[in-house]
């Protein structure tokens, strides 16, 4: 990787400022890694909620589960309904939680 050995002064309104201030606190990076960003094409988006990768990891477990459900599905011919309907709706569940975190709604400055 490059060494970066150039400095740019760039020169901002107050408000200007507060925005890009606000804008890279949204996404977790620096103000310089955010400009760096912008100027590469790229539109850093938010950074995920807090509980993001608790419910990846749930998903994860679940889609586990419903994997070893129907391997022991496909070897003895029969699917065992009860604990695939739990994890049907454990699946539901951690989605609705999911989409109401990502969903929440938010005031654009």
């Amino acid at each position: 990787m490059e060494r970066r050995t150039r400095k740019a002064t760039v020169r901002l309104t107050e408000e200007e400022l507060a925005r890009l201030k606000e804008a890279a606190r949204r996404a977790g990076w620096s103000q310089e890694a955010y400009l760096r960003a912008l100027i590469g094409g790229i539109d850093p988006r938010p950074k995920p909620p807090p509980d993001y990768l608790a419910m990846t990891r749930e998903l994860h477990a679940i889609g586990n589960n419903l994997n070893q459900i129907a391997r022991k599905a496909h070897a003895l011919g029969t699917v065992d309904a009860a604990r695939y309907d739990a994890e049907a709706r454990r699946l539901e569940a951690a989605l609705r939680e999911i989409v109401a975190a990502v969903k929440e709604p938010g005031r654009r400055r």
